[in-house]
Formats: C-alpha cells, structure tokens, sequence
C-alpha cells in the first residue's frame, strides 16, 4: 500500500522535495544510462503528479513516457519514488539501457537529445 492509499497526510510538494534531494548530484566519471519509463494510470490527478516527479529526472518524449540518463544514485531515487507513489491500479514499466544505445524519431519530434538533467 503506497503512502497515499494509507491516508496519511502529506504536502505533495514536500513529498516530491524529499524524494528528489540531491537526486541529481553526480561526478563527471559516474557511468549514466538511458532510462524509459512509460506508463498507464487512469486517474487525471494521479497522472499529472507522476508525470511531474519523472519531469524532474528527464523529459517527455511521448504522452506517458520520459526518457533521462542517470547515474546508479539517480536511478534509485528514481526508482524509491516510484514505488511511493505507485498505487495499486498504476500500471509503470522502467527500461534501464546499458551501452551504446541508439535512439531514433520518427514523425513529429518536439525534444532535444538527452543531455544531462540539473536541477537548480
């Protein structure tokens, strides 16, 4: 049961603050890769929500789904947040991609390649 079905009562913005406290800091060296989490949740305001915590990551490239490179500390606070935020009719898949990865777009594209994310 996440934190939310519970009924404890939280500041969603103080929430996604601690979850995402030094989410990005990192050192030059740190391997990154490729994460791709799409997802389907059917409750507007639960949507909106997670589409915001995943923004703080990386960008939207499609309509339920986010692209970011991150190092192994990002991805699990990527990934701790998630699961806090999951509730039980949420259905979120997330690709981590090693390696020399490929990308490419077709049709409309309105993004810009990955590039590092910093939060300021």
């Amino acid at each position: 049961m996440s934190r939310f079905e519970s009924g404890e009562d939280m500041k969603d913005a103080d929430f996604l603050n601690d979850l995402q406290d030094d989410a990005m800091l990192e050192s030059d060296h740190e391997v990154k890769y490729i994460v791709l989490v799409i997802y389907d949740i059917s409750n507007n305001k639960h949507r909106l929500k997670i589409a915001k915590y995943l923004n703080s990551f990386g960008q939207r490239v499609q309509e339920s789904c986010f692209e970011a490179r991150l190092n192994k500390k990002q991805y699990k606070k990527l990934i701790e947040g998630l699961k806090k935020l999951l509730k039980t009719e949420d259905n979120i898949r997330v690709y981590k991609i090693y390696g020399r990865e490929e990308i490419e777009t077709f049709g409309f594209k309105d993004y810009k390649e990955l590039e590092d994310v910093i939060i300021i």
